[in-house]
Formats: structure tokens, C-alpha cells, sequence
């Protein structure tokens, strides 16, 4: 079994890339995502790609996929009808929330509906202190009854969160026995399992969350399971989690809030390998689909991570990558808002209808803005695959252009600023706005539109070079062969850094923790000398109400361990809010640990550099309407097949390939390095 292949559903195109481990090469193709089925796409888009490379299913002895399912799910709210078990007195949380507005100036923006209704929220007569101690224990004839009334309102899973059941999960456990003998095929989650850490109000949020998509997701993955063993599949199937690992189908059911980012983290995975092989450990990963624009940021070939994010005003917890998220994508809709203002997104067109210029849409979208302006090509996209229909295009901005006064073209220029504006902002948001400069990162672009982009986004930041990989419109599909099996564990304990008792408290958790770790690597097979144990703190200073992420030194945990943790917390702090505060008392409030297994990834292959004349690559040439050299300009259109390693293109330009087309501005300067990325230094 020599075939390795990853799969990455998006709102317009599933992307399948396959890796030949005899011959070293990436085969790409692109198929139409089925909404209403995911899984039909993806067998399509496998079958076919198995057809190109003439090999059959049996022979692939590795296959990752990223997924949306759980996600879509939650946002469209055609999740799993709910219930909720809570301790008495806190039923109405999931409403109440915290006290901020959704919008600070907006008095009439309304907070998210919750996703169990109240006559769905059971109240347990059970209480639990902070420090553990029991102060009223559970009675199990009341869960019971409890159970039954669930039953009868014909719940397909049910969430169970009680007060500190982070430092005494026993009470959740003996509910999780009793639904299961109760209601025999519900969906049982409890927050004990999924967020052991403090903070009600976001534990309770994600558990229910958990619970509301993962009958969804495990139906799924179920099913796509059973299809692909049933075509000749014999590896196990994996998936990704938000936290850029991998992890079986069977696992990812029971956890399915930690795939709320399965599809984006990937593709940040992938790019930050690409990166660092090419020299560039600092990137800002610029993702674009049909749908999004997802924005990550790299620190010395690391992927920065966070411990939750919200989706629709709602909380989800759980070690994730930082990726930001707005919606600015090649599908996104040009409308005209109530003040006369050109306004870009966040409604997509998607996979169907899809753009206009696709045959079938009518609204304007990015996409068609390009066709306008020849950026992309007018005539078919996927080298031939797709055709499209220029007019439509036409048609369709005509429908925005004529509102405001402005020709077609002027009206597809002011697209692309509008969307290149959002997604300038998004960057700004996991960047500057976290104590990061873009001006000191490498751009790099992927998805579909990500190249197409990628240029006039750079200007806007200021950034100096952007590098596209060879296969950008799969990246994340590619980045599937390129990620680890990877887990976390987490546990919440307020503990004071500083003298004895606190190396002795902190290598407790850790001990506890990575015995945990160890028990999972081995369920998954993995070789001792592939493992792999990161060890994280969220730190703090006494009083404060969020905390920052630190690595904590390998090795034992001594007096030099804490006191370099305690440095790192400073340095962090001072980045983040540009103070530290040496004299006031610092806490760990919680304890994480990554247990990484690493697999046989593919290769980046170098070639050795050649002539830099790149015109036996040019393929046609193509009147572009580029403001930035004046209006209408003849642009060589470059075939990035024939691109090889020492090809130098300047711009203005493009350059077209199966999965993407990249754009270069006046000024701009691509070469092609031995990775066979193009390395694009940014004209002022």
C-alpha cells in the first residue's frame, strides 16, 4: 500500500490530493461539494483521482479528511434536537451567558437562540463546592425520572454539565451510566469528558454544542466509513481536529467540538511545513474558498494556538489553531447596503448556485468581479474542467454597477478593494492586534482565491513577500499528508508559582496528564520513538480574568522550571499588553498537554536551480484591467506547470494552474525556488 491520500470538503470545491510514495508525486483534483451529501463528494473526488493514477482503493495505506459536517451543522442550526441535565439552580446559563452585548453599540443586536430549549433543561438536585467537596450528593431514582421525561420529548442527545465537575466528575459519570441504560441510542455528552476546566458559562456552551452536532457528525462519519470500506478501503480512515492533528473516525464521533476548525487547520499545517522548508518560519497563512477567508499566524514554524473561539455568538472550547475567520470569499455577494454603500459578503453564493459566471447563479460574487476583469480566465477554469460563462458575469455586476453610478469594470474594481479591505482586516486581527507586526511575516496564500489575492493584500499590509505553494488551491487537502496524530489533555488547578509546594502540585498534573497521553498513544499504535509530549501552562497574574498560554521546559519540574515559566509568562504579558508586572503574584490556572504521535509524511522534494528565462512558460497573453497600471493592460498568462525551479516572472502578470491563478501587480518579482514555490518579492 503505497498511496496516500487526503480529502478537504469546502463550500464550493471538495479538493483530493493523492501522493504516490513509489514515484514521489502529488496528484490534485477538484471536484463540486454536494451539500446535501458531503460523503457523495468525497467518494467522487477519490474515485476519480484513484481513475488518474490508475491504482484502486485497497492500495491506499493512509487517508486523512477535513471536514465542515459539524460545523455547517451548527451554523444552519440543523443540529441534534437537544436536552440538557444541570445542577439545579443554574438551568437558564445557557441563556443568561455573560453580561456583554453581541455588539457594543448596537442596543438591538439579539444573542444567539439558545440550542436547548428550557423545557429541554432539566434541573439535578446535586452540588458540588469549588474545592471538590460534596455538599449535596446525586440520587440516581431522580435521574431516572428525569430520563424519562427526555424520552418522552424524543431528545436525540442530551448534554450533562454540573457546577465544578471539572474537580469532581464522579456525579456526571453515574448520570452517563443511567441515560445510557435509559435512553438506549441517544447521543450522551458530558462536560467532563469534553472540557474538564473551570469557567461555567463556556463549558456548558461547548458541551451543548457537543451534544447538538455530534449526532450529525457521527451519522457522517459513519457513514462515509462504510462507504469507502465497502470500495476496498483497509486503512483506517482518520480526521482532523481543530488542533491541526489527526485522530481515527471513531474517536472524532465522541469528540466532535474539537473539529470545529477541521477543514482550515490543515491547510495552516501544511503551509507552515512548506514555509519553514523554504527558509520561512515566520508566515501569516492566507486561506481563501468559496466561502471564507481563513487567516492564521506562524511564530518560528510553529502555528499559534488558542484554547476556544466563539461560531455564531456561541463559545467552543478546545485547543485549537488561531485562525480567524470572516466571510470574504470567491463566492462572496456584492450588494448595495441601505446607505448606498458597496458591500462585499459575508453571504456566499457556495457550491449551489454558485457564482453566476459557474452557469447557474445571477447574483455578483468575487469570483465573477475577476472574470470582469480577465483576472481570471473568461473562458474556463480547472484547465478546461469547468467552463465559464463571461456574460453572466457581466450580467451580474451590471446588476451592482448600475445602483452606484460606475461602468462594469469600475464596479468589479471596487469588489476587489472592498473584499481585499476585509481580509486586511481580518490579518490585523491575529496579528497586530496581538502584538505581532505583518510587516515581519511572509505571506502565504492558498485555497482557490488565496493567490488570486495575495498580491494586493501584501501592499495593503505592507508585507514585503508572499510565497505560493506549489499545489495552493489543495493546500489543505495536501497538508492532510503533511500532519501528526495528535491529542490534548487538559485539566483546571489554581496553583501560585513559587516555592515547594507548587513544583510538587505542578508535576502531580503533569504526571497525571501524560499518564493519560501514554495510555492514548498506545490505543493508537504509535511507536515509542515516534511520540511525542508538549507540555503548556495558561498563566496569569492573581486576579486577573484571562489567561496566557506558555510552553513549559522539558524535563523535570524544579526550581529553574518554574522560575523560566515565570519569565516566559512576562514576556508574553508585555508582548500581549505591553506591560509586565514583576511584584505581583502569578498563577497556572490550567494545565495542558499535547500528546503528539508522528506519521510517515510526504516529502518536499528539492530540484536544483535553472535559467531564470521563464518565456517558454507563457501560454497566451490576456487584456487585464489593472488600475494599477493605468487601465487595460496586455498581461503574459504563464502556465505554472512549466514554471521550473530558477524561473524568474515579472510582473504585471499571471499565472494560471489547475487549482489557482496568481496574480502580479506592476513591480512585483516571482521566481521559482527548488520547492517549486513562487517566492513573489512585492513592488512599493
Amino acid at each position: 500500500m503505497t498511496l496516500r491520500i487526503g480529502v478537504d470538503t469546502g463550500g464550493t470545491f471538495t479538493d483530493v490530493c493523492a501522493l504516490d510514495e513509489r514515484s514521489g508525486r502529488l496528484h490534485v483534483r477538484k471536484v463540486s461539494s454536494t451539500p446535501d451529501d458531503p460523503g457523495r463528494a468525497v467518494v467522487d473526488g477519490v474515485s476519480r483521482i484513484l481513475e488518474d493514477v490508475g491504482r484502486d482503493l485497497g492500495e491506499v495505506g493512509y487517508f486523512a479528511h477535513g471536514t465542515t459536517v459539524g460545523t455547517n451543522a451548527l451554523l444552519t442550526g440543523r443540529g441534534a434536537r437537544t436536552g440538557l441535565l444541570t445542577t439545579a439552580g443554574f438551568r437558564d446559563l445557557l441563556e443568561l451567558g455573560r453580561g456583554r452585548r453581541p455588539s457594543l453599540y448596537d442596543l438591538q443586536a439579539d444573542k444567539p437562540a439558545a440550542l436547548v430549549d428550557r423545557d429541554r433543561r432539566l434541573e439535578v438536585g446535586e452540588r458540588v463546592r469549588h474545592d471538590g467537596r460534596v455538599e449535596q450528593g446525586i440520587d440516581p431514582a431522580q435521574v431516572r425520572e428525569l430520563a424519562r421525561r427526555l424520552r418522552e420529548q424524543r431528545v436525540e442527545a442530551v448534554a450533562v454539565c454540573f457546577l465544578y465537575s471539572f474537580v469532581h466528575p464522579e456525579h456526571e459519570q453515574v448520570v452517563e451510566r443511567i441515560l445510557a441504560e435509559e435512553l438506549p441510542g441517544v447521543y450522551v455528552s458530558v462536560s467532563s469528558a469534553v472540557l474538564p476546566e473551570f469557567r461555567e458559562y463556556e463549558r456548558l456552551s461547548t458541551v451543548v454544542v457537543n451534544a447538538y452536532i455530534g449526532p450529525v457528525v457521527a451519522r457522517y462519519l459513519a457513514r462515509l466509513r462504510t462507504r469507502l470500506s465497502e470500495l476496498g478501503l483497509g486503512a483506517v480512515p482518520h480526521v482532523t481536529q481543530s488542533n491541526g492533528g489527526i485522530i481515527p473516525f471513531e474517536a472524532a464521533e465522541r469528540m466532535p467540538s474539537r473539529m470545529i476548525l477541521s477543514g482550515p487547520s490543515t491547510g495552516v499545517v501544511g503551509a507552515a511545513e512548506i514555509a519553514r522548508a523554504a527558509g520561512h518560519p515566520n508566515v501569516i497563512t492566507f486561506d481563501v474558498g468559496g466561502t471564507s477567508s481563513d487567516v492564521s499566524l506562524v511564530q518560528d514554524g510553529v502555528p499559534k494556538v488558542t484554547s476556544g473561539t466563539e461560531i455564531d455568538g456561541r463559545p467552543v472550547r478546545a485547543p485549537m489553531l488561531d485562525i480567524h475567520t470572516v466571510g470574504a470569499g470567491g463566492g462572496s455577494i456584492a450588494w448595495i447596503d441601505a446607505g448606498g454603500a458597496l458591500k462585499v459578503g459575508p453571504a456566499s453564493a457556495g457550491a449551489d448556485p454558485g457564482p453566476a459566471c459557474y452557469g447557474r447563479g445571477s447574483e455578483p460574487t468575487v469570483t465573477d468581479a475577476n472574470v470582469v476583469l480577465q483576472v481570471l480566465n473568461p473562458e474556463y477554469l480547472l484547465d478546461g474542467q469547468m467552463r465559464i460563462d463571461a456574460d453572466a458575469a457581466h450580467r451580474a455586476v451590471a446588476g451592482v454597477a448600475g445602483p452606484l453610478g460606475l461602468d462594469v469594470l469600475d464596479a468589479a474594481q471596487g469588489i476587489v478593494r472592498v473584499i481585499t479591505a476585509n481580509m486586511a482586516r481580518a490579518i490585523r486581527v491575529i496579528s497586530v492586534q496581538r502584538g505581532y507586526d505583518p510587516r515581519d511575516y511572509v505571506l502565504v496564500p492558498f485555497g482557490g482565491a488565496g493567490p488570486l489575492h495575495a498580491v494586493r493584500l501584501a501592499r495593503e499590509l505592507g508585507m514585503r513577500t508572499v510565497l505560493v505553494p506549489e499545489t495552493p488551491g489543495a493546500q489543505c487537502a495536501a497538508g492532510l499528508l503533511m500532519t501528526d496524530i495528535r491529542a490534548d489533555f487538559l485539566r483546571t488547578r489554581i496553583v501560585p508559582l513559587g516555592g515547594d509546594a507548587t513544583r510538587t502540585a505542578v508535576a502531580e498534573v503533569f504526571a497525571e496528564l501524560a499518564a493519560s497521553a501514554t495510555d492514548w498513544l498506545a490505543e493508537e499504535d504509535v511507536p515509542a520513538e515516534r511520540r511525542r509530549i508538549e507540555r503548556w501552562a495558561e498563566v496569569r497574574y492573581a486576579g486577573q480574568n484571562y489567561e496566557l498560554p506558555v510552553q513549559v521546559p522539558d524535563g523535570d519540574i524544579t526550581a529553574a522550571t518554574v522560575d523560566q515559566l515565570v519569565k516566559r509568562f512576562a514576556v508574553e504579558h508585555e508582548r500581549m499588553y505591553g506591560y509586565s508586572a514583576h511584584e505581583e503574584e502569578v498563577q497556572v490556572v490550567t494545565f495542558r498537554l499535547r500528546a503528539v504521535g508522528e506519521v510517515a509524511r510526504a516529502e518536499l522534494h528539492r530540484a536544483p536551480l535553472g535559467d531564470a528565462d521563464a518565456s517558454a512558460a507563457v501560454r497566451a497573453t490576456r487584456r487585464v484591467y489593472l488600475p494599477e497600471s493605468g487601465g487595460h493592460t496586455e498581461c503574459p498568462v504563464y502556465d505554472r506547470r512549466r514554471l521550473a525551479p530558477g524561473h524568474r516572472v515579472e510582473g504585471p502578470a499571471v499565472v494560471e494552474q489547475m487549482d489557482t491563478t496568481t496574480l502580479l501587480l506592476p513591480g512585483d518579482v516571482a521566481t521559482v525556488d527548488e520547492l517549486r514555490n513562487l517566492i513573489v518579492e512585492v513592488g512599493r
